[in-house]
């Protein structure tokens, strides 16, 4: 499958490019950073303790690019090899994905199999204070610093879920080592989680489906594609997991300030699965390269997109290196569906809406059935065997959901999906006799 220069890292998508300064020479622009230099001696000079021009600058940098939107931000020289080690798909931390919110940390999404998937942080979940500290007045890259630490310190979180009281959890960190690409069969149909786009995304995805179908001796009914809790990653990754399911058409474009600034990618022939039926889950944790992928073969009718509605980061963001510092990360583009839908903000909205929920059985006490009447004609081509299949309960997979658990019964958006595809292969099978 084709490769793209253009990268993203977690939850941004990002193009890395040189540094180039672009200052006009104008009066006014002048006027402006005579402004800021006399602000900058002012607090050189008189603030009540002593702070170093390099924390000066970059907090002014920082300043100046997250009052723009809450994904610019300024990374200083270690921020900026932490976000280049993320897309090889290992690092150290907490695994989770955050953003800025009203001041707050955000979890986008909890990364499967870490300590902030197993201590049951969930997406939406905004954190309030580091060890006891608050968060309000530190900018974002402030905070993911003082989330990070030595491998198996612990850090306490405080976290504000909804209406709920707060409450503090404690995480021990450790090394975030992140599968891209997980799958199972369950039946006849194969099941494929993509956790993150990192830079072995498209070929775990090529070898799960191998891997399926030589398990399922080449009969597979059907395949669930689960991004929920994915956050995104490299863009090059979505559009090579998009086009391993699409035949022709556009997958996803970008649009920046300018008309010439706007770039398209298009899928090449060839499917994966040779156009089996293809269930997409998504939740709220699905987040912009999760999103490029399920809005492509939505709006192509390559898949059904099942769960809930994904978070809504519809933003391009560049990186820009500068030499001998770090990086700025800044938003210069919008992405958008082939159809030409911008998600900015809200999100894909899935084609059949299913909240995770438990399922319990209700107690409905003695049911009688014909067999049961006095005097009953009996069916002579039964088996006098032959077990109740509707007493049989279904067996529980034992497998893991998107939130780590067991899935089985108690992944009710997947067993939703399972079904879904069932229920077409029975439809195709049928059809095929008649």
């Amino acid at each position: 499958m084709r490769k793209f220069q253009m990268a993203a890292a977690a939850a941004t998508l990002v193009l890395i490019l040189p540094f180039v300064g672009t200052a006009e020479n104008n009066s006014e622009t002048y006027r402006q950073l005579n402004l800021f230099g006399d602000v900058f001696e002012k607090v050189r000079a008189d603030y009540v303790e002593e702070v170093s021009d390099k924390e000066l600058i970059e907090a002014a940098i920082n300043g100046m690019l997250t009052s723009l939107d809450p994904h610019s931000s300024y990374l200083n020289a270690d921020n900026f090899d932490d976000m280049r080690s993320q897309t090889k798909g290992e690092f150290g931390g907490l695994g989770i994905e955050v953003t800025m919110e009203e001041g707050l940390v955000k979890v986008v999404s909890p990364i499967d199999d870490t300590p902030a998937s197993r201590a049951g942080l969930q997406p939406g979940d905004l954190i309030t204070h580091l060890d006891g500290e608050a968060v309000m007045g530190l900018s974002l890259a402030d905070a993911v610093d003082r989330m990070r630490g030595p491998v198996d310190s612990a850090i306490t979180l405080t976290i504000r879920r909804g209406e709920e009281e707060p409450f503090e959890v404690s995480i021990t960190r450790a090394i975030i080592t992140v599968q891209s690409v997980r799958s199972r069969l369950e039946g006849d149909i194969g099941y494929i989680r993509i956790t993150n786009f990192n830079e072995q995304t498209d070929i775990g995805l090529e070898e799960a489906v191998r891997t399926l179908e030589e398990e399922s001796g080449g009969k597979l009914d059907g395949v669930v594609l689960d991004l929920r809790n994915n956050p995104g990653g490299l863009l090059d990754q979505a559009v090579a997991v998009s086009d391993a399911f699409l035949n022709k058409g556009e997958i996803v474009s970008t649009r920046g300030r300018t008309a010439d600034e706007a770039q398209r990618f298009n899928s090449e022939d060839g499917d994966l699965i040779n156009g089996l039926p293809l269930v997409v889950l998504i939740n709220g944790g699905s987040a912009s390269a999760s999103e490029i992928v399920a809005g492509a073969l939505q709006d192509h009718g390559r898949a059904i997109i099942l769960g809930m509605e994904s978070f809504g980061k519809g933003s391009v963001q560049t990186i820009i290196p500068v030499p001998g510092h770090g990086a700025i990360r800044l938003t210069t583009a919008r992405y958008y569906t082939p159809s030409g839908r911008s998600i900015q903000a809200k999100g894909i909205k899935p084609d059949i809406v299913v909240a995770q929920a438990r399922i319990e059985p209700i107690e409905q006490g003695m049911i009688r059935h014909e067999a049961d009447l006095r005097g009953a004609l009996e069916n002579e081509n039964a088996p006098t065997t032959e077990p109740d299949a509707a007493a049989t309960p279904p067996e529980d997979s034992g497998a893991e959901g998107a939130d780590g658990e067991a899935a089985g019964p108690q992944d009710y958006q997947l067993a939703r999906a399972l079904d879904l595809l069932r229920g077409l292969a029975l439809i195709t099978a049928k059809s095929s006799v008649n």
